[in-house]
């Protein structure tokens, strides 16, 4: 039986279900089937689900958004698009959850290397096998209502392949841009990467101002000994509901780095899942900052399946006005998992009595001989600090800045990509206040 909150989607859905269906291929009608069953039987999370305890989604009961439909590319402003397109990189943009052969740019890839619309790879012979094997195959439809919802009625996305024992001179960057209202854009990305290959990806979220519904599930195939690092800046308009979730599966040997940049939206949730593989290793990094009434939320999923995994987790935030960050992350060892070395650390930073910080770390061990550990800190600025700073001559307001600035930027700092930094570090700047701080001396 369909929960209140899922019915009025599907029955405003039943016509995009089955004008999908209608152009899917057999297996993936099928998957897409499955997928409307499960959303159709447990519906978007609830606050009783464990892992969706803090976040409320009573917005989406207020407003039915409806799926987002194809517009002209005309619809973005390109000189406004250059604000987060990066030059150095080759570009793939999606405008309301559909691709755009206008304003992407992939002209120079190299052969062998697959770039593309995820419903032109449908189309393709040779990348449609592959994807008969992948898609869906790093995450399940019951993980989530937002992944079974998605599933169903995504029309569009990204299809990425890296051919084994290539090193991208470029990175390979995913614009999602919103220009619609009240509307849901579904988007589904499928990234292999084979084995003894190095890229650099970056997944860009950004939108004019209107309230509207983001659900953006990533799935990413580490290849054996293969090296991937994905970068997610989401700087939505502040009216937003951003649901993204990034799912990995690593070989063996393979390194996964994420670093996320949750900065915009109304409401934001990011889940990032990844399951290692033998020796495999994963490095985990999140920077999220809330203003006004911003609610992000951040959860985090590292399964060590095999033996001599390594894993390290940083994440940050900084909190002001009534925001309120929610960070859950979970390590869990497998009982083969001998030899595994996890370290997670969550620190948030608190600028007014009213701003809230909810952090959950979980550690699940199963094996005997490993070494794992954990650490979190909620709190405001240190009164000594600031008062060393005006000890130096430099008045309070000033230290405070400079004091909370230096607090975000050890994760800024960690981006080796020039131009993507400078563009997450204007971001950071716009959102807090600048006296004392000056772009030019960073």
């Amino acid at each position: 039986m369909a929960v209140a909150n899922s019915s009025q989607y599907l029955e405003a859905y039943a016509d995009r279900f089955a004008d999908l269906s209608e152009k899917s291929d057999s297996w993936l009608k099928q998957q897409r089937t499955e997928a409307l069953a499960q959303f159709s039987a447990t519906g978007f999370p609830k606050a009783r689900d464990e892992e969706w305890r803090y976040t409320q989604l009573s917005a989406l009961d207020k407003t039915l958004f409806l799926p987002a439909q194809q517009s002209a590319s005309i619809a973005v402003d390109v000189e406004w698009l250059k604000n987060y397109q990066l030059a150095d990189a080759w570009s793939i943009v999606l405008v309301d959850g559909f691709f755009s052969a206008e304003l992407s740019v992939l002209d120079g890839l190299p052969a062998g290397f697959v770039v593309s619309s995820l419903t032109q790879a449908l189309a393709e012979p040779a990348s449609a096998a592959l994807l008969t094997d992948k898609l869906n195959q790093a995450v399940n439809f019951d993980e989530n209502g937002f992944v079974a919802f998605n599933s169903a009625y995504f029309a569009d996305g990204v299809w990425v392949y890296i051919p084994a024992k290539q090193v991208l001179a470029k990175p390979i960057q995913i614009v999602h841009v919103a220009t619609q209202s009240a509307v849901a854009i579904n988007t589904r990305t499928v990234i292999v990467v084979s084995e003894q290959s190095e890229v650099q990806l970056i997944e860009t979220f950004v939108g004019l101002e209107g309230a509207y519904v983001s659900v953006a599930v990533a799935e990413v195939f580490v290849g054996q000994n293969a090296d991937v690092t994905l970068y997610k800046v989401q700087v939505e308009s502040e009216k937003a509901l951003h649901f993204g979730g990034t799912y990995v599966k690593q070989a063996r040997d393979a390194r996964f780095r994420h670093d996320n940049f949750a900065l915009g939206g109304l409401l934001a949730r990011s889940d990032v899942h990844t399951d290692l593989d033998q020796a495999s290793e994963c490095e985990l990094n999140g920077l999220y900052l809330g203003v006004k009434r911003q609610h992000i939320d951040n959860h985090t999923c590292i399964n060590h399946l095999k033996p001599h995994g390594i894993s390290r987790e940083l994440y940050k935030g900084v909190l002001d006005d009534k925001a309120r960050g929610v960070f859950q992350g979970r390590v869990v060892v497998a009982e083969d998992a001998q030899k595994t070395d996890s370290q997670m650390n969550n620190r948030n930073l608190l600028l007014s009595n009213d701003a809230e910080a909810d952090t959950k770390p979980q550690l699940e061990i199963y094996a005997d001989d490993v070494k794992c550990g954990h650490g979190v800190t909620v709190g405001q600025l240190d009164e000594k600090s600031i008062f060393y700073l005006q000890s130096r001559c430099v008045d309070e307001e000033t230290a405070r800045n400079m004091l909370t600035f230096a607090f975000a930027n050890e994760m800024v700092d960690k981006v080796k990509i020039k131009s993507l930094h400078d563009v997450i570090l204007g971001q950071v700047l716009m959102r807090f206040p600048q006296e004392g701080i000056y772009k030019e001396w960073l």
